[in-house]
């Protein structure tokens, strides 16, 4: 599994949920994360449908996209 310094809560490993960035410890990805609070739905409501969640493994969802957004580039043609 790889993980990083900036990111310890974020892993990514080849044989869970075909190497797409999960919530250490579990089979949640980051993008499930984005795509339900991007659905509406709150962090309590997350929380009390995945126990398993807190605020903290939220705001590293959130930290991570940010930071991989940030490092997208486009090449043009």
């Amino acid at each position: 599994m790889y993980t990083s310094l900036t990111h310890p809560l974020i892993g990514i490993d080849p044989e869970i949920r075909f190497g797409r960035a999960c919530i250490i410890g579990t089979r949640i990805s980051v993008d499930d994360v984005l795509g339900w609070l991007g659905n509406g739905m709150s962090n309590a409501d997350i929380i009390e449908d995945f126990p398993e969640l807190d605020e903290e493994l939220i705001r590293a969802c959130l930290r991570f996209a940010a930071d991989r957004q940030r490092h997208t580039r486009l090449v043009a043609r």
